[in-house]
């Protein structure tokens, strides 16, 4: 999980800035807002782009980075908001899959997958 503050991803090496998480092993962000494009690659990385509540930050909700994260109600990609659980805290995230194709990506774990997965089918 990625702890991320407002426009996450501004002025970031743009897809690489998705893929070092990526081969981190990292699965979700969950950001204040994200920059339009780190956003879409990030999740075509097959990471999770999850935002914070209006007013919600890392701060506010007293999240360091050492919790252990869980994230319920993701539903294959369906869902608009899950619910974070931090250790004790646990709180609700609008999940950013914007459009169906965004979704299919991630319920792909990423476009690479998806890409390779319609082209072996046809």
């Amino acid at each position: 999980m990625v702890l991320a503050g407002k426009e996450y991803g501004s002025g970031s090496s743009r897809d690489w800035a998705a893929k070092g998480p990526n081969l981190l092993g990292v699965r979700a962000a969950i950001a204040e807002s994200y920059e339009r494009i780190h956003r879409s690659n990030l999740l075509m990385m097959g990471i999770l782009p999850l935002q914070f509540r209006d007013g919600e930050t890392p701060e506010s909700l007293g999240l360091t980075g050492r919790e252990s994260f869980s994230i319920e109600g993701v539903e294959n990609g369906e869902a608009r908001e899950v619910t974070v659980r931090a250790d004790a805290t646990t709180f609700t995230a609008r999940v950013r899959l914007d459009t169906p194709r965004e979704r299919d990506y991630l319920r792909h774990g990423g476009i690479l997958p998806y890409v390779l997965r319609r082209l072996l089918a046809s």
